[in-house]
């Protein structure tokens, strides 16, 4: 039972930023970190698609991206980058779209409201649980979510994805890239954002193409018609210069640089091992903290498709079960605001789509000794907010 008098916690964290995006920046930012060789200056400059390029090459070496991959800045976020794959690739054979949480239900939205293939499957899963990837044909052509970012539920692995497909993959991986192992060669279209994983700058999308997936662009054209945001093709052919540091619209060269120091920090802590570690260590503790907790549980039954990044966690036992429907959702509302207010974390309530929870960003950004020091303070709220409802 939750002792009400339990003591206010005396260590607060250094940094207060749990959100799930933008995220945390990479410790010791500043803005003297950015680089503004370029800001004043055109995007079509030497200078400004050679920072741009340096962002897609860092991007490559950071991520070990195959060499005939394509990396891509387009508009728009991970939402940009996801839906210009889809509207330009989508249509030349069925599709299947997978979704367990509230990114994945706007791809499905995408699908079955705006583009309308012909031959079209929908799996979805509730909050925490992962539909049977498995029966997904492998002539298909495949839209999913590595890791759900407002559930916290990820793939366990890709095994269900056929090496011998016909189809191509389109994955939304904005919360799992820089975090977890991306599996390449089972990767077509692949699409992040830099206020993710890297807590950089908002607003660019980051879109990577397999050769199946240039040689579908090339091969294909849609029935739909295409804005000019997602327009990547000067004739039957995909515009290379997308991939080379141009851009379709005019990026923020700020927010560019943000991004680069991102990636240049990654680089000095020991790249991608360590980015994967740091993540690992975090959403260990926060796991372990869940499981020695009666009062919480996973939002995600099954250990293998814990993530470790957005882990988000539910109330549970006889006193909360006993709450009405809105006090229920007042309980992690009013233990976030809480302590926002006193200003030990920031922005760790629960997806406003997703049942009634608390997310804790355990990304590679955060340091771990700040999500020790939150815990303790999440306990003290809940039993002020326990006393109080």
């Amino acid at each position: 039972m939750t002792d009400t008098t339990l003591p206010q916690p005396e260590l607060r964290p250094n940094c207060p930023n749990f959100s799930s995006g933008p995220t945390a920046k990479f410790p010791g930012w500043s803005l003297d970190k950015i680089n503004t060789i370029a800001m004043g200056r055109s995007h079509r400059s030497a200078t400004g698609k050679g920072r741009l390029k340096y962002a897609i090459d860092l991007s490559r070496e950071l991520l070990g991206i195959p060499d005939d991959y394509l990396i891509g800045i387009v508009p728009a976020s991970d939402t940009g980058a996801v839906e210009l794959a889809m509207w330009n690739m989508l249509g030349a054979r069925p599709v299947t779209v997978a979704a367990w949480e509230s990114f994945g239900n706007v791809w499905i939205q995408d699908a079955v409201k705006q583009l309308k293939p012909a031959d079209l499957t929908v799996l979805e899963a509730d909050y925490g649980e992962i539909p049977d990837l498995t029966q997904i044909d492998k002539g298909d052509d495949i839209v999913f979510t590595w890791n759900g970012t407002t559930s916290g539920a990820k793939i366990p692995n890709t095994d269900w994805i056929a090496d011998d497909r016909n189809g191509v993959t389109i994955n939304d991986a904005t919360s799992a890239v820089f975090a977890q192992p991306m599996d390449w060669a089972k990767l077509d279209a692949t699409t992040y954002s830099w206020q993710k994983v890297m807590g950089s700058e908002a607003g660019h999308g980051m879109l990577i193409l397999s050769p199946r997936a240039v040689e579908r662009i090339e091969s294909y054209s849609p029935d739909w018609p295409l804005p000019k945001i997602f327009r990547v093709k000067k004739g039957d052919k995909l515009n290379r210069a997308i991939f080379e540091g141009a851009t379709i619209n005019t990026p923020s060269l700020l927010a560019t640089e943000d991004y680069i120091a991102s990636l240049e920090w990654a680089k000095s802590i020991g790249g991608l091992p360590e980015l994967h570690a740091r993540a690992d260590r975090n959403a260990k503790l926060v796991h372990d903290w869940i499981e020695a907790t009666p009062w919480l549980r996973n939002m995600v039954s099954d250990p293998a498709k814990w993530t470790n990044t957005g882990v988000c966690m539910m109330f549970q036992g006889d006193w909360y079960d006993g709450l009405s429907d809105d006090d229920k959702a007042a309980v992690p509302k009013k233990i976030a605001g809480m302590l926002e207010k006193m200003d030990i974390g920031y922005d760790f309530n629960g997806y406003r789509d997703a049942p009634p929870s608390l997310r804790i960003w355990c990304g590679s950004t955060v340091e771990e000794e700040d999500i020790r020091r939150l815990l303790p303070w999440i306990e003290w709220a809940y039993a002020q907010v326990k006393a109080e409802i």
